[in-house]
């Protein structure tokens, strides 16, 4: 399909099929017909991003390592800050929900045993306090 702009000048090769038209408008050449939608290759890119996503969620044994002490650390130094604020007298209740959510990044396991049982430990202590405060 052909467009003409104000000039009225569309294709050359096919003078006779384009109409002029009036001063300020356009007209759309009656010869030629119009193309559909191309094709894309959706199907390709489409199983490529699912093939990335799986990988993605393959997790490798030493990011998983990583994370579980990352993450008993985290518990540890929460741990700290509420024994400082029971020994000074006051608990604030941001200590007490990071306390928690840290009690829920020990539950995933690790893959080592032994890491394992520690964070394990670990967890078992921080139900502990957070029991002990919820008493309170």
């Amino acid at each position: 399909m052909r467009v003409q702009g104000l000039t009225g000048s569309a294709s050359k090769t096919a003078p006779s099929a384009a109409r002029r038209a009036a001063s300020g408008t356009f007209q759309v050449s009656d010869g030629e017909t119009s193309q559909g939608p191309a094709q894309t290759a959706g199907l390709r890119s489409v199983s490529s991003v699912d093939a990335l996503i799986a990988l993605q969620g393959i997790e490798d044994p030493t990011e998983r390592r990583k994370r579980a002490v990352k993450n008993g650390r985290n518990a540890l130094d929460v741990l700290d800050h509420l024994k400082v604020g029971l020994l000074e007298g006051n608990i604030d209740q941001a200590t007490l929900g990071r306390l928690k959510s840290a009690a829920e990044g020990l539950k995933n396991g690790s893959g080592d045993s032994g890491l394992d049982a520690v964070l394990a430990e670990i967890e078992l202590r921080v139900e502990v306090e957070l029991a002990k405060v919820s008493r309170a």
